[in-house]
């Protein structure tokens, strides 16, 4: 238990009515799990309001109130506290409430539109084949050491993020890696973590459903980076021409990374195929078990951070070369035909690009290149015509279909996917909206040495249609469908 009074350090307190000296025993902005003691935060979200709640929470026993607007009625027996920004203050309070673990632990935080996950699976692979007691909070999955915690948003909410954080620090863990989303940043989730560094990968069209425009969907992502302190440092891709805009405003001791250009950090591929890359990283030769150009960039990034975290060199390109994929990532499996089948999370334009130029990169003759692909219902409309147009052209098949059509129409998506498909390059494509189906109809149209790729989903195990999760496995069903091919 937390005096209320501590927990409201820092909170941005613009009002106080009641005693701030009673013991809280939890802090909650979801009405439906709050109990007898606890602290209600009123969030204002996009589809409700916390605010509408607080009388409901009061009649379950909630001790305070946390709000940006004090509602009319009063009880005495409760204390409420007025803030400017509901969101800001229930960070602050999370982390005041488990004792600020993010200051007890190495804490380096991975933003951008392309290879989050990749970049923190790795460095969590890598810290603990170096031997240390490592935390991991991934899109795919959340690790405390080897333990696996089941993952439901990119960055938790600030509650369960500092909740994790604070295990970790029980359970000896020296550091932490962590993706950071837009969300996550607009939202404050993880407003009042302290970070000892970040790390900006890419920025391309995403989540214009939630940001609205591109713009303000760079400026999310820079706004990690102003908040950076001066003791943390900021990695950046140096290729990517929005790089130097993430850090212009930021305090953090900058450095930079590269394929192309001068860099504190440069990498050069040297060979590339579908078990892995020959790369030059500062001077020294190694293979990687990743393949692709976008995963050159993240071992490289890896490196870097490893590097800027005190490593030494050899150790860290040593690990390296033994580290494979996190799962849904260029995920290759091989028929008993001789067809090979890529699963990749690719669900942005760029993504699918670069996932494509890699496999046009690697093959070396005239094997077909089959790419089954929709795009998420319910989610940025404008990227559906450029993602087609993307597939048609890198590819000699295109199988559109259904992704996670949540609340939409799945044929109605493809529509909208087809009217990004020049007249010339419509013959190569068909439309089979039960993904099962199309990926079975790429397994019967592929023949020996030709390439499929399952672009979209990845690791998710699920799709999502009217608001239900059916089970549902790229892989799986790949590894199935060529069993009856």
């Amino acid at each position: 238990m937390n005096l209320l009074s501590d927990l409201l350090y820092k909170a941005g307190i613009e009002e106080v009515s009641g005693d701030t000296s009673i013991l809280i025993e939890k802090v909650c902005f979801d009405s439906r799990k709050v109990e007898a003691g606890t602290l209600f935060v009123a969030i204002r979200g996009t589809a409700s309001d916390g605010h509408q709640f607080i009388a409901e929470v009061i009649a379950k026993g909630a001790a305070a109130i946390v709000c940006e607007e004090m509602p009319r009625e009063r009880f005495q027996a409760v204390t409420y506290i007025q803030v400017k920004n509901s969101s800001l203050a229930l960070a602050i309070i999370a982390a005041n409430f488990y004792d600020q673990p993010s200051e007890k632990i190495t804490l380096i935080g991975v933003t951008g539109t392309n290879g989050k996950t990749t970049i923190v699976s790795l460095l969590h692979a890598l810290y603990r084949q170096l031997g240390y007691k490592v935390g991991l909070l991934s899109t795919v999955v959340n690790r405390i050491n080897d333990l696996e915690i089941p993952a439901t948003h990119t960055t938790p909410d600030p509650i369960q993020l500092n909740a994790l954080l604070a295990k970790m620090v029980d359970s000896e863990c020296t550091h932490c890696f962590m993706e950071v989303s837009s969300h996550a940043v607009v939202q404050h989730r993880v407003s009042g973590l302290q970070f000892d560094g970040g790390v900006f990968t890419n920025i391309t069209r995403d989540h214009l459903d939630y940001h609205k425009t591109f713009e303000e969907y760079i400026k999310a992502k820079q706004g990690f980076f102003d908040k950076l302190p001066s003791t943390a440092f900021a990695l950046v891709n140096a290729d990517d021409r929005n790089g130097k805009i993430m850090v212009q405003n930021s305090k953090a001791n900058v450095k930079t990374y590269s394929l192309q250009g001068v860099a504190d950090f440069k990498a050069k591929i040297l060979e590339s195929s579908f078990t892995g890359l020959m790369l030059n990283i500062d001077g020294s030769d190694l293979l990687c078990r990743l393949s692709g150009k976008f995963n050159a960039y993240n071992i490289l990034s890896v490196y870097g951070i490893a590097v800027l975290l005190g490593e030494e060199k050899l150790s860290v390109l040593t690990a390296i070369s033994t580290l494979k994929a996190p799962e849904g990532r260029f995920q290759r499996v091989e028929s008993a035909n001789g067809v090979i089948g890529i699963v990749d999370y690719a669900h942005t334009p760029d993504a699918l690009q670069n996932v494509l130029a890699t496999i046009q990169d690697i093959r070396i003759g005239n094997e077909q290149i089959i790419t089954v692909v929709g795009c998420g219902g319910d989610r940025d409309k404008g990227k559906r015509p450029q993602m087609a147009a993307i597939a048609c052209d890198q590819s000699d098949r295109v199988i559109l279909t259904s992704d996670n059509p949540r609340n939409e129409d799945p044929d109605q998506i493809i529509a909208e996917m087809k009217a990004g498909i020049p007249i010339h390059q419509q013959k190569k494509v068909l439309s089979v909206s039960d993904r099962r189906e199309a990926v079975r109809t790429a397994c019967a149209l592929a023949k020996k040495g030709d390439i499929i790729l399952l672009a979209g989903k990845g690791h998710e195990k699920y799709q999502d249609i009217k608001g239900v999760k059916h089970p549902f496995d790229d892989l799986q069903v790949l590894e199935e469908s060529f069993e009856l091919c």
